[in-house]
């Protein structure tokens, strides 16, 4: 018997390659003929098709038509000198959309120019209304740089000296020069960024009173335009500090106070004139001058802003952060000239001189922590 290849055979029937395509083909002529034969299908199908392309048409001409057009325009979030100038130009184009066609990118390109918008979002309100909430970069400081000066936001957003106005706080930026800021990009340093974080956490009545800010022995420290200065350290819970101070500040026992150190916010202390600053937490280079107050502060003011911060601050009369006790020792910064009483009042050392605001100090500090009041 031949078992060898060649003597095999082939048992069965041979495939065929063009089967599946002749079945294929059997069966698409038979769905043809089905459908030819169907007229009611076929006139269905055909309908429907001519639905689709008139509701599309419909929704593009209503889309665009007047019935829908946007006729109230409602603006809010802007604020500062540029704000009418950035209602009247969202007005205009939105006035050129409907409510069912409301073009965010047209909307950012009209206020492309001024640099203090951040953000927008906007909302329509058929069949003719579109809100349009702004979302703002407000100037914090001016920074000088190169002899000029520039408003600056709390995120380090350069944005021009158009928005330069007597209320910002003054800012040094050293060994830069004009054109290595130009409008819309980040200034960069770690303590000028802090020192921006911290004034846009400041709430408004106090962020007004603040004349400069600069890096000295203390970290962060802010300069108010009556010379009581104000020790930050570094720009750890921003908000937390400026509640601290305001606490103080409404404080009606820390008349005559020249510094508040809030470096540990749950556990501020102030000094008064006698002797030295209290010992630095962190180090840099203090400035060469001094903010020397013109006159005393007022009264009236004082009380004034300390009664507005605690009602912002939805604190009682009298309410503290912590308890206040009398401290024998009364410490004047080298900043601040003798005897330049506070704004407000500082509030005596709670319970510790400066330089007990160490490690410990700061793991046995109370929360005090609120959000800052809108500026």
């Amino acid at each position: 018997m031949d078992r060898s290849l060649a003597g095999r055979v082939v048992i069965g029937r041979s495939f065929d390659p063009a089967a599946p395509f002749a079945k294929a083909l059997g069966l698409a002529r038979a769905g043809f003929s089905l459908f030819a034969r169907r007229r009611r299908l076929r006139l269905g199908l055909l309908a429907a098709l001519l639905a689709a392309a008139a509701l599309a048409g419909g929704w593009l001409l209503l889309r665009n038509s007047s019935l829908v057009s946007v006729e109230r325009v409602h603006v809010s979030g802007v604020h500062g000198p540029e704000a009418a100038e950035i209602e009247a130009a969202l007005g205009r184009a939105a006035r050129q959309m409907s409510t069912l066609d409301v073009r965010t990118g047209a909307l950012a390109a009209a206020v492309a120019p001024y640099r203090v918008v951040r953000e927008l979002r906007a909302t329509a309100s058929f069949p003719h209304g579109l809100h349009i909430d702004v979302v703002e970069q407000l100037p914090v400081a001016a920074l000088t740089v190169a002899g000029g000066r520039t408003a600056v936001a709390a995120d380090g957003v350069v944005l021009g000296p158009a928005l330069l106005s007597s209320s910002l706080p003054l800012l040094k930026q050293g060994q830069s020069s004009a054109a290595a800021l130009p409008v819309g990009r980040q200034v960069q340093g770690s303590s000028l960024l802090a020192s921006l974080t911290l004034l846009g956490a400041a709430p408004a009545p106090l962020a007004r009173a603040v004349a400069r800010v600069y890096t000295g022995p203390q970290g962060v420290t802010a300069a108010m335009r009556n010379g009581l200065v104000v020790y930050f350290g570094n720009a750890t819970r921003p908000h937390a500090k400026w509640l601290s101070l305001a606490r103080v500040l409404a404080d009606p026992s820390s008349a005559g106070a020249v510094y508040v150190d809030v470096r540990v916010p749950g556990r501020p202390a102030a000094g008064f004139a006698g002797s030295g600053p209290p010992e630095a937490g962190t180090t840099g280079s203090s400035p060469s001058t001094a903010a020397t107050p013109t006159s005393p502060a007022d009264p009236t003011t004082a009380a004034e802003l300390a009664a507005g911060l605690t009602s912002a601050l939805g604190l009682s009369p009298g309410e503290q952060a912590t308890p206040i006790e009398e401290s024998s020792t009364r410490a004047a910064p080298a900043e601040a000239a003798p005897g330049a009483p506070a704004q407000a009042g500082a509030a005596t050392q709670a319970g510790a001189s400066g330089g007990s605001e160490s490690a410990s100090a700061a793991g046995a500090e109370a929360p005090a922590t609120a959000p800052a009041a809108g500026r």
